[in-house]
């Protein structure tokens, strides 16, 4: 599996990070995982393009994880592309319905499958993903695909969480902020290497990082590490590996 990282930015997103999402490929499998703004511009500079992402999967509906939906949707209708399915945790239909209902010219345009989804396993785009719900303001769940990569989506960081990434290849988390920042809904760095004490995953990327981030890398690093023992990496627009 290869994974990129198409926006490792947040809701205030930097001149080098757009806002969240992720691409999945595996053979003829591919996934894009939350749909944020700037996301669709990443997707072009692939060699999938948005052409050939025909899935979305979502972690929740807050605007910088689906900003990019309807854009998306739009440039796959003028490629002439004809389906895409979006699938997510509960609300997801009534999301669409009310982007379509604003934009009432996108309606019937494409192919729309819409999927709700729960803490549960379930297969989406030839992936065999288990959800996990997490701690953040809206309904929120987390991914673990094909048993080697894990996405956090945005969530405190808990032991709950940990549990579920553990035997992991990868784990992309969400740490939005420095310690310094009092913040709820995100993990510190403090917090997220407090929770990932003990367990097994190969490695760490942070991720959904906010303007607050830019000149504490090191320190950041420093405070997980203090507690985890693992390789700990800052994630980047653009960064692709494999799995």
């Amino acid at each position: 599996m290869r994974v990129t990282f198409l926006g490792t930015g947040s809701a205030m997103p930097t001149a080098d990070r757009v806002q969240t999402g992720i691409l999945l490929e595996d053979g003829d499998r591919t996934l894009l995982v939350d749909c944020g703004s700037g996301v669709l511009h990443r997707l072009s500079q692939t060699d999938v393009g948005y052409e050939g992402v025909s899935t979305v999967l979502l972690t929740h509906h807050h605007l910088d994880h689906v900003s990019d939906l309807l854009p998306l949707l739009k440039a796959r209708w003028l490629a002439g592309e004809e389906h895409l399915e979006v699938v997510g945790p509960t609300g997801t239909k009534e999301l669409l319905d009310g982007l379509l209902d604003l934009h009432d010219y996108l309606q019937d345009r494409i192919d729309l499958a819409v999927r709700e989804v729960r803490a549960d396993s379930f297969e989406v785009a030839g992936f065999d993903v288990e959800g996990y719900e997490v701690r953040h303001s809206m309904d929120c769940l987390a991914y673990r695909f094909d048993d080697g990569f894990v996405f956090s989506g945005d969530t405190e960081a808990f032991d709950g969480l940990a549990r579920f990434a553990d035997g992991a290849d990868v784990l992309a988390h969400d740490c939005s902020f420095p310690d310094e920042v009092d913040v709820a809904n995100h993990p510190t760095p403090t917090q997220l290497g407090e929770a990932l004490a003990g367990c097994d995953v190969g490695r760490v990327y942070l991720t959904h990082l906010y303007p607050h981030t830019e000149g504490k890398h090191r320190e950041m690093l420093d405070s997980v590490e203090a507690t985890f023992d693992g390789d700990v990496r800052f994630a980047r627009d653009g960064l692709r590996f494999e799995i």
